[in-house]
């Protein structure tokens, strides 16, 4: 049985080099996303044969990740299998690419299944996109944009520093009572994850911005480099009281990066959960790009 062990800020010095290697666009391939939510999906990892593995349970089902690593992946995922046996659950990986579908087919032709996991697949947009929101496509963004410029004209966009960092954690909790998180499974656990990021935030390697309006936080967001071309949007939070400030953190944000970072081509906004309404946001902003993800299943006897 492979010794997984539960997730803790001081992996991520080994950690980070599998991933780093492996220059992924999905965010589920990141240590933040991996240490913030093994709350909710009890993720474990381990290092076999030079190889990253992941383990997880979500709704009782217990599944790994595709291995993260190079080399003989036929030698681990033979251990992995292994594993899934002397545990006493189906042997299945989450969150596998298309790339990953086609080396299972050749390694176990015909003992995997594949479904599609929708509610998974990432959301990637041209970075210049965001900043610029140009073209008939992002007219409505636009509107929002220069609504709130007119309506909050004492507004200002602030890179979050370890002065400003509690006022977010504030904001947030705020946040949370106008949205009845307390009545919502989900965004409690959420609440969870975003309060691992704050805790850990330097250790992390995170940054972000906020939004001001009145001199009071209004908007925040925090994330990371994801890979060589990628940027990463962990956690994006406004009042839809103030109109227009999730388009006007979303864009200061996005020109910031692109500042900072001139060789980063997208911005990945993460997954939508299978909720309608982030759906619909996610899908407003018309995403270039979808990191597609995909559940494989050992059915062989």
């Amino acid at each position: 049985m492979i010794n997984f062990k539960q997730v803790e800020i001081s992996d991520k010095t080994w950690i980070d080099p599998f991933l780093k290697a492996a220059d992924s666009r999905a965010c589920h391939l990141n240590f933040t996303n991996i240490f913030a939510w093994s709350g909710l999906y009890n993720y474990r990892v381990a290092e076999v044969n030079d190889f990253l593995l992941v383990k997880g349970c979500f709704d009782d089902i217990d599944y790994y990740f595709y291995p993260i690593g190079t080399g003989n992946v036929l030698k681990v995922l033979e251990t992995m299998k292994q594993d899934a046996v002397e545990s006493k659950h189906q042997f299945q990986m989450m969150g596998i690419s298309v790339e990953n579908m086609k080396t299972l087919n050749e390694l176990y032709p015909g003992e995997f299944t594949f479904e599609e996991m929708r509610d998974s697949f990432d959301y990637l947009y041209f970075i210049e996109k965001l900043v610029s929101l140009a073209g008939n496509k992002m007219h409505s963004k636009r509107n929002h944009v220069n609504r709130f410029k007119r309506e909050y004209k004492d507004w200002q966009f602030e890179i979050i520093t370890a002065e400003n960092l509690a006022e977010c954690l504030e904001m947030n909790d705020q946040w949370c009572k106008e949205n009845n998180c307390k009545d919502d499974d989900l965004l409690m656990k959420e609440r969870c994850a975003v309060l691992r990021c704050f805790k850990n935030y330097t250790e992390l390697g995170l940054e972000g911005g906020l939004l001001r309006v009145n001199g009071e936080v209004m908007a925040y967001t925090i994330g990371e480099k994801l890979n060589s071309d990628t940027y990463d949007i962990h956690i994006e939070k406004a009042f839809n009281r103030i109109r227009g400030s999730y388009q006007m953190i979303n864009r200061e944000f996005a020109a910031y990066i692109h500042e900072k970072y001139p060789e980063i081509v997208y911005i990945n906004r993460e997954e939508d959960m299978g909720y309608e309404g982030l759906r619909k946001a996610k899908l407003s902003y018309k995403p270039d790009k979808m990191v597609e993800k995909y559940r494989a299943i050992y059915v062989a006897s």
